[in-house]
């Protein structure tokens, strides 16, 4: 199974694309731009810490909840997920892979250092005050849509070992997935019967190259997803629904 941001929109937490497949909001933080310069940085940070507590206190929802079950009665071989906010596994799943990691963890891009982001959130507080009571919209992954002439003014968190750059322990756009969750999640396809997306609209590559190789292998792809993929032409079956609806029913019938 491959999970998207459409199974945790019922959690709360904004996606990224409308039904029919683009941007509904600005572009996020390119990794290029966030390691070269200090201004991203900033930005990113200073929305981090406005839109991070939103992804702090989500819940899962009944879909998360479906999968765990579904997992646990053996019907799944591998939850693979391009989700960064850790709903799965709090909804009972534990054959998970994060293709782009986990938003709750911050490591040193100088010496390694690892960090929880409640840690860095706390420092972020501490060293900017100003912005404690910004209101701003929420926006995909910990991020908000804050527009502020202050950003030029917000301190950046540093590594308290080596004062190195910290970033949040996820696979920014243009950076590239770890090869290690690529192979595994590619060899836990190869022993499955089929494949299962959901909630996803596949633009982004790491995703739909799934597809393409269960296409190659002769694996029957299904989808849950409201609204255009990238993958439409590949599917065996579609259920145009939210997957609140969808993997409850689901479920039901299996048991």
């Amino acid at each position: 199974m491959l999970s998207g941001a459409g199974i945790s929109t019922a959690s709360g937490i904004p996606g990224y694309r409308d039904e029919d497949g683009q941007w509904n909001r600005s572009a996020p933080v390119q990794w290029q731009d966030f390691v070269r310069t200090e201004s991203t940085r900033q930005r990113y940070w200073a929305r981090s810490m406005v839109g991070w507590l939103l992804v702090a206190r989500a819940v899962p929802n009944v879909a998360h909840r479906a999968l765990g079950q579904l997992e646990t009665s053996g019907r799944v071989e591998q939850l693979v997920t391009q989700n960064v906010d850790g709903l799965h596994q709090r909804a009972g799943s534990s054959a998970v892979i994060e293709l782009h990691g986990n938003i709750s963890h911050v490591i040193c891009l100088g010496c390694g250092g690892q960090y929880s982001r409640e840690a860095i959130q706390r420092t972020l507080e501490q060293d900017n005050p100003q912005f404690r009571e910004v209101i701003a919209l929420a926006a995909p992954d910990g991020d908000a849509d804050l527009e502020s002439r202050d950003i030029e003014t917000f301190r950046v968190p540093g590594c308290a070992r080596c004062n190195g750059i910290l970033k949040p322990d996820v696979v920014f756009f243009g950076e590239n997935v770890p090869r290690q969750r690529v192979e595994a999640a590619a060899s836990a396809l190869e022993q499955a019967d089929a494949m299962l997306v959901i909630g996803s609209s596949l633009m982004v590559y790491s995703g739909f190259r799934f597809c393409e190789w269960a296409q190659r292998m002769g694996k029957p792809i299904a989808a849950i997803n409201r609204g255009r993929t990238r993958a439409d032409h590949l599917f065996a079956l579609k259920v145009e629904a939210s997957c609140t609806d969808a993997l409850p029913s689901l479920l039901a019938r299996l048991h």
